[in-house]
């Protein structure tokens, strides 16, 4: 069996008037991530991951923002459709591992829901993903609350 990794990272800034969406559900705050669509910072990372590990470039090129279908899209619809592209190629999810930045709200009492739903859109145990979440101590613009990033590792696996 042949593993292959990829390594994922997005951020977006803090705005008044949005929800807030990560991991796939909305969390209560009094801020929301801007972009051109939902702007979920944990699933465009984790896209990515996948996306680098079978060597398909990345989010933009295949969900570019200037393409007015995905304008406020929910990003569990690029996720499914990521893995799909994924899965065309003989790639199943070995598993996930994805690190939030966020100074508020607190996210671990999030954590479980995100698993849960991420899990069930990827088509794996929930067991496959983790998410972690961290400050930068009020460190630079995650900690001036500007903005939120995300990072993620995807390992996959092919039989060849």
């Amino acid at each position: 069996m042949k593993t292959r990794i990829g390594f994922g990272f997005d951020v977006h800034r803090l705005v008044e008037g949005r929800t807030l969406w990560l991991g796939g559900i909305s969390i209560p705050h009094t801020h929301g991530l801007l972009g051109h669509s939902d702007a979920d910072v944990l699933i465009h990372a984790i896209c990515d991951a996948l996306l680098g590990a079978a060597n398909m470039r990345d989010i933009g090129f295949h969900f570019p923002d200037t393409a007015g279908e995905y304008a406020g899209i929910d990003s569990k619809i690029l996720l499914a459709k990521t893995v799909e592209l994924i899965r065309s190629k003989g790639y199943t999810i070995g598993n996930i591992d994805a690190t939030v930045c966020a100074e508020r709200p607190k996210l671990n009492p999030h954590i479980p829901q995100m698993q849960q739903t991420l899990a069930e859109v990827m088509h794996i145990d929930i067991d496959d993903i983790s998410i972690k979440a961290t400050t930068t101590e009020r460190l630079g613009f995650t900690g001036r609350e500007e903005g939120i990033s995300a990072y993620a590792v995807a390992l996959l696996e092919v039989d060849k």
